[in-house]
């Protein structure tokens, strides 16, 4: 066994669970834009999901991930989770019963402090890298990521403006930034490859 086969981390790559992930969360959309499943079991298939980012979260620190890294990564995860599972309670609650303004405003919460815990781990990853050049990486892939956002935003902005297409809800920058995040993440390691 080499030297660098040894430092590997034991079990399956982590693009293999990312890969699961993006597939699932595809079927879990097809299937509800198809109305194949309804809202709430959407919400159940979605935190399944998730759970394939398990084994990500549960790396140790070996190779190129740092434990800054492994920290960020399992800080994602809890704040997924709390995603998944404010948004589904949020749409049923919604859906399902006359709610009052305070009532709504307070499920609207449900869903959108966990994703202050993502914007927060992503600033704990920032203060805790000790690696310079992993650091710059991440923060390269974050203003590309920011890019696409804003540009995204602006060019279907102006789009909706003129009537050409249907409004969107503003919750969409952060699936697009991170999105874009991995993409530019991805980018930057076959590039130095």
């Amino acid at each position: 066994m080499s030297a660098a086969s040894g430092d590997r981390p034991r079990g399956r790559s982590p693009y293999l669970w990312v890969v699961l992930y993006l597939v699932a969360i595809g079927i879990v959309g097809t299937l509800k834009l198809t109305d194949a499943i309804n809202g709430p079991t959407g919400f159940i298939l979605l935190a399944l999901a998730t759970g394939l980012l398990i084994p990500i979260a549960r790396q140790r620190t070996a190779g190129c991930a740092s434990k800054a890294m492994v920290d960020y990564n399992r800080r994602v995860l809890v704040s997924s989770f709390g995603y998944a599972l404010g948004l589904g309670i949020a749409v049923t609650l919604w859906d399902n019963y006359e709610l009052s303004r305070p009532v709504v405003f307070a499920i609207s919460l449900l869903p959108t402090l966990p994703t202050f815990g993502v914007i927060w781990a992503m600033a704990r990853y920032l203060a805790e890298e000790q690696d310079e050049y992993l650091r710059h990486r991440t923060i390269m892939a974050a203003l590309i990521a920011l890019g696409l956002v804003l540009a995204l935003g602006i060019f279907w902005g102006f789009l909706e403006m003129f009537e050409l297409v249907p409004h969107v809800w503003a919750w969409w920058v952060l699936p697009v930034w991170a999105i874009g995040l991995g993409f530019a993440q991805l980018w930057q390691k076959v590039r130095d490859a």
